[in-house]
């Protein structure tokens, strides 16, 4: 079966599939029932308002029929194998959509059963789906991600992780990374970039976001608190400030096009100013759009394995 779990994953061809098959679908409002006939667990363990309803939505458009599992639901909370439970699903679903916000194991386990393909909402270090709407949104608004470079600005979470992932697939595309000091990608986000798109990766992540010097395409932030996960320093919000995007700081770093990005839930007020978020150079509720295309193209391609 075949399942997203990470972009490591997957090669350059099947990502730039999958954002184009995005973009495709993002401008067809009545797509072919291409998963009629499939079924679609939607499992999440965390609160989700927009991946949760983006993927039922998704399966519902494509013809599949669509079951959503609380974190409460399966016998994985009485003690049933991660493996057992995955070969059971298997007999009833075709694909199993899992948020867990953990590591990576958990999916994994659901997934080594080989009886169901696994797409992972969002884990502790990655979103891919998420990177795949954003590149789609990206693709959409500029024709072509080539000679393109998207600023993040914020908390180096899952969001960033599958960005740098993401980028790392797509030659001519660049993304610099800001994060405050201490609060950067995981360690092991920029040796998978390295990996996968060898010396010429156009990732890089600082601290200094007086160096970015130069105007972008595309700036984007996230909520400093993920899933509202509470830092272990007090004090936290003073590091952040600094990294907040305002209008000062867009309009510094913003070419004539240059357009801003957020994944939402924002925390208005916090990472991004209401200036901003519901300015015109805004596309936060489009690129929201499209996490629904992006899951709609991810559940076809795990179907036609």
């Amino acid at each position: 079966m075949r399942s997203l779990l990470s972009l490591a994953d997957i090669d350059d061809r099947t990502l730039a599939a999958l954002v184009d098959r995005a973009v495709v679908l993002g401008r067809t409002p009545q797509p072919e029932q291409t998963l009629a006939g499939k079924s679609v667990g939607i499992y999440f363990r965390r609160s989700s308002t927009r991946t949760r309803t983006a993927f039922w939505s998704a399966a519902v458009r494509l013809g599949a029929h669509a079951i959503s599992y609380g974190p409460d639901d399966l016998q994985l909370v009485t003690g049933e194998s991660l493996e057992d439970t995955g070969r059971v699903l298997g007999n009833y679903l075709d694909i199993l959509v899992a948020r867990t916000n953990d590591d990576m194991a958990e999916l994994r386990g659901l997934a080594r059963s080989g009886e169901l393909s696994i797409v992972n909402a969002l884990t502790a270090y990655e979103h891919p789906t998420q990177a795949l709407a954003d590149l789609a949104m990206l693709t959409e608004e500029f024709g072509s991600l080539d000679g393109r470079e998207l600023l993040y600005v914020g908390e180096g979470n899952s969001t960033a992780a599958a960005l740098a992932l993401a980028t790392a697939h797509v030659p001519g595309f660049r993304l610099t990374v800001v994060t405050p000091p201490g609060y950067g990608m995981p360690d092991e986000v920029l040796p998978l970039v390295e990996e996968i798109g060898g010396s010429t990766h156009g990732v890089t992540q600082t601290h200094d976001l007086a160096s970015v010097d130069r105007t972008v395409d595309a700036v984007y932030t996230a909520r400093w608190q993920t899933m509202g996960v509470q830092h272990a320093d007090q004090e936290w919000m003073k590091a952040f400030l600094p990294y907040q995007v305002t209008t000062g700081l867009l309009d510094r770093l913003s070419k004539d096009d240059t357009i801003f990005m957020h994944d939402l839930p924002a925390m208005r007020g916090e990472e991004v100013v209401d200036e901003v978020l519901d300015g015109p150079r805004s596309r936060a509720w489009r690129q929201a759009y499209h996490k629904m295309t992006a899951a709609m193209a991810v559940l076809e391609w795990c179907a036609a394995a």
